[in-house]
């Protein structure tokens, strides 16, 4: 069997936090680590790949929208004991640029909705947890 990101070696992953007018885009988790939560966009870094660049397909693939990198606002060390999981990804503040968006990969996550910043699910991924925390030290500079 191979090796698997994340599980049998750190893999490396990004983030995407999109806000549109106090609102953020989330997205709910079908699989596991965290099946059920809410989640930024994002996912693994391919072989050969900028971490620029796996941002903008990741957002691409999974809403079908094109985006801007405004900043990067942290990384995440993704560490999930029980279930054994290890990333590290770089987030990014990101803007749609083109589209609207739409959930791509059904699949992989069952809504996506935009929530009020004053008024988040409680069950959100700890990647969420700490892109937020970012965002809030962001905002507060």
């Amino acid at each position: 069997m191979m090796p698997q990101k994340g599980k049998d070696y750190i893999g490396v992953g990004v983030g995407a936090v999109i806000v549109e007018h106090d609102r953020i885009l989330l997205l709910k988790r079908l699989k596991e680590p965290e099946a059920g939560c809410w989640s930024i966009q994002g996912g693994a870094v391919e072989f050969g790949e900028t971490i620029e660049n796996a941002i903008r397909r990741e957002v691409k693939e999974e809403l079908s929208v094109d985006c801007e990198i405004l900043r990067l606002l942290g990384v995440v060390n993704h560490i999930l004991p029980e279930a054994a999981v290890h990333w590290v990804a770089p987030v990014f503040l990101v803007k749609i640029i083109a589209g609207i968006p739409k959930n791509m990969e059904p699949n992989k996550h069952s809504d996506l909705r935009w929530f009020d910043l004053t008024n988040l699910p409680v069950d959100t991924t700890l990647t969420t947890q700490c892109a937020l925390s970012f965002l809030n030290d962001y905002w507060s500079e």
